[in-house]
Protein backbone atom coordinates (compact mmCIF):
# COMPACT_ATOMS: atom_id res chain seq x y z
CA UNK A 1 0.00 0.00 0.00
CA UNK A 2 1.63 3.16 -1.12
CA UNK A 3 0.96 6.79 0.82
CA UNK A 4 -2.29 8.72 -0.09
CA UNK A 5 -1.15 12.24 -0.98
CA UNK A 6 -4.43 13.19 -0.03
CA UNK A 7 -6.18 11.65 3.02
CA UNK A 8 -7.07 14.10 5.50
CA UNK A 9 -4.25 14.55 7.75
CA UNK A 10 -2.28 15.42 4.42
CA UNK A 11 -4.62 17.67 3.86
CA UNK A 12 -4.61 19.10 7.39
CA UNK A 13 -0.57 19.55 7.27
CA UNK A 14 -0.65 21.40 3.62
CA UNK A 15 -3.36 23.73 5.53
CA UNK A 16 -5.72 22.75 3.12
CA UNK A 17 -8.58 22.15 5.84
CA UNK A 18 -7.96 23.65 9.24
CA UNK A 19 -7.37 22.25 12.53
CA UNK A 20 -7.84 23.37 16.31
CA UNK A 21 -4.00 22.99 17.34
CA UNK A 22 -2.19 22.27 20.11
CA UNK A 23 1.20 21.66 19.48
CA UNK A 24 3.39 21.90 16.03
CA UNK A 25 7.02 21.51 15.55
CA UNK A 26 9.25 20.57 12.51
CA UNK A 27 8.36 16.72 13.42
CA UNK A 28 4.73 16.51 14.02
CA UNK A 29 1.12 18.47 15.14
CA UNK A 30 -0.93 18.04 17.53
CA UNK A 31 -5.06 18.91 17.41
CA UNK A 32 -8.35 18.25 18.42
CA UNK A 33 -9.81 15.34 17.11
CA UNK A 34 -13.54 16.91 15.26
CA UNK A 35 -15.37 13.83 17.13
CA UNK A 36 -14.12 13.69 20.31
CA UNK A 37 -14.56 10.54 22.72
CA UNK A 38 -13.66 12.28 25.69
CA UNK A 39 -13.09 15.39 27.16
CA UNK A 40 -10.21 15.86 26.00
CA UNK A 41 -8.93 14.17 22.57
CA UNK A 42 -6.01 14.80 21.01
CA UNK A 43 -4.85 13.52 17.62
CA UNK A 44 -1.20 13.43 17.23
CA UNK A 45 0.15 12.92 13.48
CA UNK A 46 4.15 12.70 12.49
CA UNK A 47 4.55 15.31 9.55
CA UNK A 48 6.02 12.14 7.32
CA UNK A 49 4.35 9.85 4.64
CA UNK A 50 3.85 7.09 7.54
CA UNK A 51 0.80 5.16 7.07
CA UNK A 52 0.43 2.98 10.40
CA UNK A 53 1.90 2.52 13.59
CA UNK A 54 3.87 -0.69 11.60
CA UNK A 55 4.98 1.57 8.89
CA UNK A 56 6.47 4.62 11.38
CA UNK A 57 8.09 2.37 13.29
CA UNK A 58 9.88 0.33 10.16
CA UNK A 59 11.28 3.86 8.26
CA UNK A 60 10.85 6.40 10.23
CA UNK A 61 14.37 6.98 12.10
CA UNK A 62 15.54 6.49 15.51
CA UNK A 63 14.89 10.08 16.99
CA UNK A 64 12.15 10.82 14.85
CA UNK A 65 10.32 7.91 16.66
CA UNK A 66 12.45 9.38 20.06
CA UNK A 67 10.78 12.97 19.23
CA UNK A 68 7.24 11.85 18.51
CA UNK A 69 7.15 9.74 21.38
CA UNK A 70 8.58 12.78 24.16
CA UNK A 71 5.87 15.29 22.66
CA UNK A 72 3.61 13.08 23.04
CA UNK A 73 4.06 12.93 27.20
CA UNK A 74 4.15 16.36 26.94
CA UNK A 75 1.33 17.17 25.68
CA UNK A 76 -0.48 14.96 28.27
CA UNK A 77 1.05 16.14 30.87
CA UNK A 78 -0.07 20.29 29.23
CA UNK A 79 -3.54 19.11 30.02
CA UNK A 80 -2.32 17.59 32.83
CA UNK A 81 -3.75 14.25 31.58
CA UNK A 82 -0.81 12.82 33.79
CA UNK A 83 -2.27 13.15 36.89
CA UNK A 84 -5.22 11.74 36.99
CA UNK A 85 -4.56 8.84 33.88
CA UNK A 86 -4.62 8.86 30.25
CA UNK A 87 -5.74 6.52 26.91
CA UNK A 88 -3.13 6.64 23.78
CA UNK A 89 -4.13 4.77 21.23
CA UNK A 90 -2.95 4.00 17.61
CA UNK A 91 -5.38 1.74 14.76
CA UNK A 92 -3.30 -0.13 12.90
CA UNK A 93 -4.75 -1.26 9.26
CA UNK A 94 -8.40 -2.67 8.43
CA UNK A 95 -8.65 -5.01 11.40
CA UNK A 96 -7.32 -2.76 13.88
CA UNK A 97 -9.88 0.29 12.81
CA UNK A 98 -7.57 2.71 11.51
CA UNK A 99 -9.57 4.90 9.42
CA UNK A 100 -7.30 7.33 8.12
CA UNK A 101 -4.24 6.01 6.33
CA UNK A 102 -1.73 8.47 7.59
CA UNK A 103 -0.06 7.19 11.42
CA UNK A 104 -1.74 8.47 14.20
CA UNK A 105 -2.43 8.63 18.33
CA UNK A 106 -5.24 9.24 20.12
CA UNK A 107 -5.01 10.87 23.52
CA UNK A 108 -7.66 10.71 25.23
CA UNK A 109 -8.87 11.97 28.91
CA UNK A 110 -10.07 14.73 30.98
CA UNK A 111 -12.53 11.45 32.97
CA UNK A 112 -12.86 7.74 33.37
CA UNK A 113 -12.39 6.10 30.83
CA UNK A 114 -14.40 2.94 30.39
CA UNK A 115 -12.98 -0.08 29.71
CA UNK A 116 -12.44 -1.67 25.62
Amino acid sequence: MSYDVNNIFARILRQEIPCKKVFEDEKILAFHDICPRAPIHILIIPKGEYISFHDFHSHADAETVAHFYQKVAEIAAEFKLDEAGYRVIANCGLNGGQEVPHYHLHLLGGTKLGGF
